[in-house]
């Protein structure tokens, strides 16, 4: 573990679980050796713990630290049918575990079946639906367009799926490497209000193009690296102002598939996403990094002198 304390900004930044090789437990220890507070959990990491789902929501309220989300929700919208039944179920089964583990956030995707409608007031309608499901437990849904989605598959679609669906609890989800793989303009921030922005997840990939939907999502399931050690440097970084400066005041996390990275030690790939959450913060926002502690004194002074006038 490091002697020293974490930057501020790491807690501002957590890591998914499909980053790091091993079982939950091993995952969860290199997250907080690194100086990480926050996790965002996949559903297999629970269904498929060695001991079972109850004592993998142990592990996680054990580990202290928080839960940025769940993962992932696929194909609901656009569905008709048995086939939205069916999915209305994994629906359901997904937030009670959701529920359990202490997240209050969902992540759905965009869907790729063949099977789905491209109707925008279909998928709109789903989505609708998907919230309200949601809401007897509390918890929110980010919905977020893959880059090989089969009808929404670039962020501003997404976005204005979640308006059309027009519910408090359902948002957007954004994801650095489908921006960087469709190369979709970051202009189109500018007609995202920042309180619907519920979730960021952040990756770079090694080379510059993906050319097809099927390389896209090769390339995203095993050649992601963490921010700042891929060759979209400078476009990650510009997402990250961008976002900072429209007001985003959500999470983000580390979301890297690479084949690679799992077959290291998960402490030796946590370490590289600390020193990314660092990059982020030093170079990108130019944000100073004081000690934790400091930070929370002069936070706690701030609010003194506030109260006090």
């Amino acid at each position: 573990m490091h002697s020293e304390a974490p930057p501020l900004f790491i807690r501002d930044v957590g890591m998914d679980t499909i980053t790091l090789a091993g079982a939950l437990p091993d995952k969860l220890r290199a997250m907080r050796a690194a100086g990480f507070s926050q996790v965002m959990l996949s559903a297999r990491d629970l269904t498929g713990h060695a001991a079972g789902v109850d004592d993998a929501i142990a592990c996680v309220k054990a580990s202290g630290l928080r839960v940025t989300g769940f993962q992932v929700l696929r194909d609901f919208e656009g569905l008709s049918g048995h086939l939205h039944d069916y999915k209305v179920d994994i629906a359901q089964s997904m937030l009670s575990l959701c529920a359990a583990v202490g997240s209050r956030l969902l992540l759905a995707c965009s869907s790729t079946s063949q099977h789905a409608t491209g109707d925008i007031d279909a998928i709109a309608r789903d989505l609708r639906k998907l919230a309200m499901l949601a809401l007897p437990h509390g918890i929110r849904v980010a919905y977020e367009g893959l880059s090989w989605g089969r009808h929404i598959n670039e962020y501003p679609q997404a976005w204005r799926a979640v308006q059309r669906a027009d519910m408090p609890n359902l948002g957007l989800a954004m994801d650095s490497y489908h921006v960087l793989a469709t190369e979709t303009p970051l202009d189109a921030l500018d007609e995202v209000d920042p309180d619907k922005l519920f979730f960021v997840q952040l990756s770079d990939f090694l080379w510059q193009q993906t050319r097809t939907p099927e390389e896209r999502m090769t390339t995203a399931r095993t050649f992601r690296v963490f921010p700042g050690e891929g060759v979209h440097t400078e476009p990650l970084a510009e997402l990250v102002r961008r976002l900072h400066r429209m007001g985003y005041a959500g999470d983000y996390s580390f979301e890297v598939f690479n084949d690679d990275f799992q077959q290291m030690r998960p402490e030796h790939v946590a370490a590289r996403g600390r020193r990314s959450a660092v990059w982020l913060a030093e170079e990108v926002l130019q944000r100073a990094v004081p000690l934790p502690r400091e930070g929370r004194l002069a936070r706690g002074a701030a609010l003194a002198a506030r109260e006090a006038g």
